[in-house]
C-alpha cells in the first residue's frame, strides 16, 4: 500500500501553531469538512476515541501521534500530517496515565477498515526511523512531507 497516495495537500501543515490536542483535531477537522473528506461527527468521534485509545508514541527521544476514529466519519480517505511549531501532550499508547510532548502528527482518515490497519503498519515502519522524524520535522515544503511516504512503496 502506498500511503502517499492518502496525502492531501491542504492536510500538510508545517511549523503549525496550535495551542493543545483540541486546537489541533479542529484545524484538521475544519479543512476535512470544507473538502468534504469527513461528516460533521468527525471531530466529536475523534476526540471521543483519543480520550478512550489515545495515540501518543514516545519512541526514544521523540514522540508522534496517530490519531484516528471510526470509519463511519470519513467520506473521502487521506492522512493529514502535520509538524508544529511547539510539541502538544498527548496521552501515550502504551500507558494513558502518561503523556507526552507530541511534535508530529499524523492523522488518518480512512474508511476502509483493512486500509487502517495496513496504514498503520506502513506508518510505524516511518515513524520508528528517526531520520524521517527528523526529515518531517525539516520539511519546507509539502513535497518533502510526501518524499517520506514515498519511499515506502
Amino acid at each position: 500500500m502506498s500511503l502517499e497516495k492518502f496525502l492531501k495537500d491542504e492536510l500538510i501543515k508545517l511549523n503549525l501553531s496550535c495551542e493543545d490536542q483540541d486546537q489541533l483535531f479542529e484545524i484538521f477537522y475544519n479543512e476535512a469538512l470544507a473538502n468534504d473528506y469527513v461528516d460533521e461527527m468527525f471531530l466529536k468521534k475523534i476526540k471521543e476515541r483519543e480520550s478512550v485509545f489515545p495515540t501518543g508514541l514516545k519512541i526514544n527521544d521523540y514522540s508522534v501521534a496517530i490519531p484516528h476514529t471510526d470509519p463511519e466519519y470519513v467520506k473521502e480517505q487521506f492522512i493529514a500530517v502535520a509538524t508544529l511549531e511547539n510539541p502538544v501532550k498527548f496521552h501515550l499508547m502504551d500507558d494513558a496515565s502518561q503523556k507526552t510532548d507530541v511534535s508530529v502528527v499524523i492523522m488518518l482518515g480512512l474508511n476502509q477498515p483493512h486500509s487502517q490497519i495496513e496504514a498503520l503498519q506502513e506508518l510505524m515502519r516511518i515513524i520508528q526511523d528517526k531520520g524521517n522524524v527528523d526529515y518531517l520535522l525539516a520539511a519546507k515544503n509539502k513535497e518533502s512531507v510526501r518524499t517520506v511516504f514515498k519511499q515506502l512503496v
